[in-house]
């Protein structure tokens, strides 16, 4: 379990289909201090997803350990369900949940003075282009094209950090610039 006072807690959110788990990949290639807490799922694996990107599992397997207390949070989202596992960091390292914009409200809760950072698309005719070439269905996509209004939404009452993918190398500087600005303030650079 995390100790906040200790490390940072960053949340990067968005709608599907934003480019946020290309901007997270990206930090952890550049950043050996950060570890990603990966989330369960019970969805299929995507074409071309990377077998690392969740940990892919059963909903009877993500029920029993919802049960057991296993998951920081966890929401049934369109038709699977998705969770935040309890995190075990390494020591000295600051810790990254890729998750959605409710997810991100709960690790709030839990941990105040986490970053909260939402990627967005700029425009939801870009964010329908990038989920159509990821493969989602007609339908999954236009869910989630619904869904999105109601995250930016959320995400402007969280007071998130709000990050415009439109150019993918000036949206991970611009992460980078949020969390070293929020090591600083801790006193740690």
């Amino acid at each position: 379990m995390i100790e906040s006072d200790d490390r940072l807690v960053i949340v990067v959110s968005g709608p599907g289909g934003v480019g946020k788990g290309t901007i997270v990949a990206r930090l952890l290639d550049r950043d050996p201090r950060l570890w990603l807490s990966r989330s369960w799922t019970t969805r299929g694996r995507r074409s071309g997803e990377h077998m690392e990107a969740y940990h892919f599992t059963s909903r009877e397997l993500f029920e029993a350990h919802a049960k057991g207390g296993g998951f920081l949070e966890w929401v049934e989202f369109l038709d699977y369900m998705q969770g935040t596992p309890v995190p075990d960091p390494p020591a000295g390292h600051d810790v990254v949940f890729e998750i959605d914009v409710h997810g991100a409200a709960q690790i709030q809760q839990r941990y105040p003075d986490a970053l909260l950072i939402f990627v967005d698309a700029p425009s939801r005719s870009h964010q329908e282009d990038r989920l159509r070439k990821r493969g989602d269905d007609p339908e999954t996509v236009a869910a989630r094209l619904a869904k999105a209004a109601e995250e930016v939404e959320m995400a402007h009452r969280l007071q998130c950090s709000v990050v415009v993918n439109d150019d993918l190398d000036r949206a991970i500087s611009e992460v980078e610039e949020l969390i070293e600005e929020r090591r600083s303030g801790l006193g740690r650079c």
